[in-house]
């Protein structure tokens, strides 16, 4: 029974996200909970050098992978807060991320995706807005401990190019602060996420270092 038990708990794990649905301090418009999160991109706290390609800034990336061939494969890694896509040994994207924060770490390993959805969504993240005036209520919303009252809706968090590569945790289109921002997931710029997502089959091998 205990083991029937695990199991389940595990199953119900896997199907929450658990990337943190937006930075609360920033102070952007859109129709999601007063956040510019699919589209916010501020890397003035990142206190790193620029991406370069082709001797210009590439501040959200770049890619030159149209038309070529070989495997692909993803390095994240943390300390940059970059993530490198290849084909074959050929590096043919850089794009700034944030990942996790302390207590939520994006955890090192090999990995491989497991799962693709252009239109994924938090189970467990978002926000809690008035219907009528669709101010936002709660900013940083749990179903775990949050409930909408009357008049208003639980707005779940949308997680555009999800790929999911270590059990809820995945790479979606999000917003950057500069720094370790979500609940494990990796943030990439809109443009970014779309090229990693089409350019990506289910089994790809990602190493988070």
């Amino acid at each position: 029974m205990k083991s029937l038990l695990l199991v389940a708990t595990l199953a119900s794990a896997l199907l929450f996200s658990s990337c943190y649905p937006y930075d609360p301090y920033y102070k952007g418009t859109s129709n999601y909970g007063g956040s510019s999160y699919l589209s916010g991109f501020d890397q003035t706290q990142a206190g790193q050098a620029p991406i370069q390609h082709n001797g210009q800034v590439a501040a959200k990336g770049y890619w030159d992978g149209d038309g070529v061939t070989g495997s692909p494969k993803i390095r994240i890694n943390l300390d940059d807060q970059r993530a490198y896509y290849f084909k074959g040994d050929t590096l043919v994207g850089v794009t700034p991320i944030s990942t996790g924060t302390d207590g939520h770490g994006t955890q090192r390993g090999r990995y491989k995706v497991t799962q693709k959805d252009i239109d994924h969504e938090s189970s467990l993240y978002g926000v809690i807005k008035n219907v009528e005036t669709g101010e936002t209520i709660i900013r940083d919303a749990s179903t775990r401990r949050d409930k909408a009252g009357a008049g208003e809706v639980f707005v779940h968090a949308p997680m555009p190019h999800f790929m999911r590569f270590n059990g809820a945790i995945g790479m979606h289109a999000g917003f950057l602060p500069g720094y370790p921002a979500s609940h494990g997931c990796v943030r990439m710029p809109k443009n970014m996420a779309q090229k990693f997502f089409d350019n990506t089959p289910h089994g790809t091998p990602v190493i988070v270092e």
